[in-house]
């Protein structure tokens, strides 16, 4: 009996090892939130809105992205630039221009409806443009900003989220499989203790600043009367300023350019949960999109396969072919696929095995089926050894 709970628990961790590690990455997600209300917390909503303008700018569309902010300086009577927001005292950039699209906002800004974008337990009135619909094969973004200390985050001078929550938290989305790479940046006082419960595998985390340590305002704006934006927020849009979507710039780089002088506190960032060596992961894996690129040699798929292998030389250009030619192959290519029917209604068995053949390239996961079948066979065996 102790060999055939032996064999289950085999059976069950090669199952799960196999089909885990295959996940291809598919999509990318953000959730970018601002934890404070009040006007002299002006900087926390630029600071949300600058990340939002810059995973919009490198390709994350709007539908992908959860943005919640606790308050709208936009509105506020205070505000000499109404329906404008800047982070910068030059005012070139309103980050509260055309198209920003507000999921929650408010008092929706709370620590129970954060964790219920997490883990995806909304009520059923709750629309899916205001849900996280990542999944097993998604790269998520997560960015919080807003006042902090140790092992808490500060939820509009009301309640906090503590470290053991965004654990739990993150913990529900592997379960779930919600994500196969998760990013936590935390902009706040003591960031880096917003991470010391994390457990689950994947997770990149980075704060800017260690336990004891406070996360400082960059510069304050005389007309404005208050700071815009925080110094790890300001000089993390400097390095992706210089960035467009096709640029393959490191994480790693992106970590060396925090410069302890300029922050006035220490950028910490935790990787014994994350895999992937840092300078070999490109900063678009999260703050950019997912672009399935097929590459071919001509606009036409008919025509690829057969002029490459024709008379033609490779390097002629696609316009310059005669009208014949291309009559030509369209000819030929139309009598190899008459052909290759025709032998498929003589030949029964010869189809039977095309389709077999296409159902086995159609499985991702060899591995898992061949360890399954394994672990079945030798199931039996002991079952029927022991009925013996």
């Amino acid at each position: 009996m102790k060999n055939l709970t032996l064999v289950v628990m085999l059976l069950c961790y090669s199952f799960a090892s196999s089909s885990g590690d295959t996940t291809i990455h598919t999509n990318n997600w953000a959730v970018l939130v601002c934890t404070s209300r009040f006007w002299f917390n002006y900087r926390h909503m630029a600071n949300t809105l600058s990340l939002y303008r810059t995973v919009k700018r490198l390709g994350i569309p709007d539908e992908r992205i959860i943005l919640m902010l606790a308050d709208d300086m936009a509105c506020n009577s205070r505000n000499q630039y109404p329906a404008q927001v800047f982070n910068n005292e030059n005012h070139q950039i309103n980050l509260y221009g055309d198209n920003v699209e507000v999921d929650y906002r408010g008092y929706e800004v709370t620590v129970e409806n954060f964790l219920r974008v997490l883990t995806g337990r909304h009520e059923n009135a709750v629309p899916r443009s205001k849900r996280l619909l990542s999944d097993e094969g998604s790269h998520i973004l997560l960015y919080m900003t807003g006042h902090g200390g140790d092992e808490f985050l500060k939820f509009q001078d009301a309640e906090e989220l503590q470290s053991h929550d965004l654990a739990d938290a993150v913990k529900q989305m592997k379960e779930k499989r919600r994500f196969k790479e998760l990013l936590i940046m935390v902009d706040t006082c003591q960031a880096a203790t917003l991470f010391n419960q994390l457990q689950s595998p994947g997770v990149l985390a980075i704060g800017s600043s260690l336990k004891g340590e406070n996360s400082y305002s960059h510069h304050l704006d005389s007309d404005i009367g208050v700071s815009v934006v925080d110094r790890f927020t300001y000089y993390t849009l400097a390095f992706f300023e210089r960035l467009n979507i096709y640029d393959n710039a490191s994480l790693n780089s992106l970590f060396r350019s925090y410069d302890p002088r300029q922050l006035m506190s220490t950028a910490y960032y935790r990787t014994d949960l994350y895999q992937p060596h840092l300078s070999e992961v490109p900063v678009t894996n999260f703050f950019g999109s997912v672009m399935e690129t097929i590459h071919t040699d001509s606009a036409y798929h008919a025509f690829s396969s057969r002029i490459s292998n024709s008379k033609i030389k490779s390097d002629t250009p696609f316009n310059q072919l005669s009208e014949q030619d291309v009559k030509e192959d369209l000819r030929n290519t139309n009598n190899q696929n008459d052909e290759l029917k025709t032998e498929k209604q003589k030949c029964p068995y010869s189809e039977m095995r095309a389709d077999l053949h296409e159902k086995l390239k159609k499985i991702e996961n060899v591995d898992t089926m061949v360890n399954l079948s394994i672990a079945v066979m030798i199931l039996v065996v002991m079952v029927s050894s022991s009925l013996l």
